[in-house]
């Protein structure tokens, strides 16, 4: 189980910057030049890509686009709060265990612990599957700041050293780098140590220029015309002091609707009667009504 050898810095799944943003634009993610530098480095360094941002702008949608292009297993760790070790990295199946032990009736407690605590009673959970894949793997730690405080120290071992140690078992070592992908909607500051061991990123809302490329690739049917007027009255209503702004997903959601409804231009009435596809609140869409002007 233990690995004497170091894993080899990065994954390769990337030769240039250019071939990122060629790559993920082929998976159907279209990267900004920033987004597409530190991914490149990330995986270049082989260090973990921590990526905060707005709710809904494509953080984990990143991460999946990457194991698309570089061929590679998707792990994904869904952090909230209460998860621990045993969510995150592993635990022994104790029912299984308990079963042995009864088996083993006539056998010492040294024979039977030998016995229990190996490979076949261990239930890995996402860090440890992660750690130790043999084949390429993208590990997605996400919505990390909804976990509580405790299991940074947990992440601390595994993305300084990319080795989980086992009490019973011994230090398990990564033979292949995964390449690792920490998202956080920044609802609580995460600490210096974790982020000293990332490459950090921040994405925000999209320009209009790249976000109606996006509508357009994702919404393939939507007149351009509709679309640009589309990303105009989004950009509007993130200019607002809404309880939460619309993002890039329910730019797309409401693009999706206005072509299921079979909208050819934006008027009141259709902005009015679909609000509830990009606004969440109710006082977001009053807000919205009283102050939006469109056409």
């Amino acid at each position: 189980m233990t690995d004497g050898g170091a894993p080899v810095a990065g994954t390769g799944f990337f030769s240039s910057v250019d071939d990122v943003s060629a790559k993920l634009a082929e998976a159907g993610y279209l990267a900004s030049t920033a987004v597409a530098t530190t991914v490149f480095l990330a995986d270049r360094l082989g260090k973990p890509l921590l990526v905060e941002g707005p709710a809904g702008v494509g953080k984990t949608e990143l991460a999946k686009a990457v194991a698309q292009v570089g061929g590679a297993r998707l792990v994904r760790l869904q952090c909230y709060e209460g998860v621990d070790e045993a969510r995150a990295l592993y635990e022994w199946n104790h029912a299984k265990q308990l079963l042995r032990i009864t088996a083993g009736r006539d056998e010492t407690w040294d024979e039977a612990r030998t016995d229990i605590f190996s490979e076949e009673f261990l239930l890995a959970r996402p860090l440890l599957t992660a750690i130790r894949s043999d084949e390429p793997t993208v590990l997605l730690i996400d919505e990390t700041d909804k976990a509580d405080v405790e299991v940074e120290g947990l992440l601390l071992e595994v993305l300084s050293d990319f080795q989980v140690t086992v009490p019973e078992l011994g230090t398990i070592t990564a033979a292949r780098r995964p390449f690792v992908v920490l998202t956080s909607n920044a609802t609580r500051e995460l600490s210096e140590a974790l982020r000293r061991r990332c490459l950090f990123l921040h994405i925000d809302f999209p320009d209009a220029e790249l976000e109606q490329r996006i509508v357009r690739l994702k919404v393939p049917g939507l007149d351009d015309a509709l679309a640009d007027s589309l990303v105009e009255v989004v950009g509007a209503l993130r200019g607002m002091e809404l309880r939460k702004a619309p993002s890039v997903a329910e730019t797309i959601d409401w693009a999706r609707t206005l072509l299921a409804l079979g909208a050819d231009s934006l008027d009141e009435a259709i902005v009015r009667d679909s609000l509830g596809v990009i606004l969440k609140h109710q006082d977001d869409v009053r807000m919205a009504a009283e102050k939006l002007t469109v056409g």
